[in-house]
């Protein structure tokens, strides 16, 4: 049996990491199905300037250092907000309950993230490595 204190001091910070790890990866597939089509092809390229190319730009980099745990607290926050952005601009006009606007992925992205900027990377990090 695992101990509480086994649990709050070991297996915590390891889930965390668990979460920002793959919380991250789903982010890029966003990113990458905006920039290059794959895994699956969005409207073609986007022009690198408007808004849907700097929000691709921002998924697959930020998702990438998210992945890693590098400037985790400052590259979270900044995609929080890139998200709380998304479904204002894009979901919440089309209804508003996010089951029905479609604006589930970009509310949980928006606050997992938040999250992940108040409790930082978790144990299995390049920010934890680098002190």
């Amino acid at each position: 049996m695992i101990s509480r204190v086994e649990l709050e001091t070991v297996w915590a910070p390891r889930l965390l990491s668990v979460l920002r790890i793959i919380t991250a990866l789903l982010f890029v597939a966003h990113g990458t199905s905006k920039l290059f089509g794959y895994p699956m092809a969005m409207d073609p390229s986007p022009n690198l300037m408007s808004l849907i190319g700097v929000a691709a730009i921002l998924e697959l980099v930020g998702g990438i250092l998210l992945a890693l745990g590098l400037f985790t607290r400052p590259v979270a926050f900044l995609l929080s907000g890139e998200m709380a952005v998304a479904y204002w601009m894009a979901h919440a006009p089309q209804g508003f309950f996010p089951i029905i606007n479609h604006g589930e992925s970009a509310v949980l992205f928006c606050f997992v993230f938040l999250y992940l900027a108040a409790a930082g990377p978790g144990s299995w990090s390049v920010d934890k490595a680098r002190g």
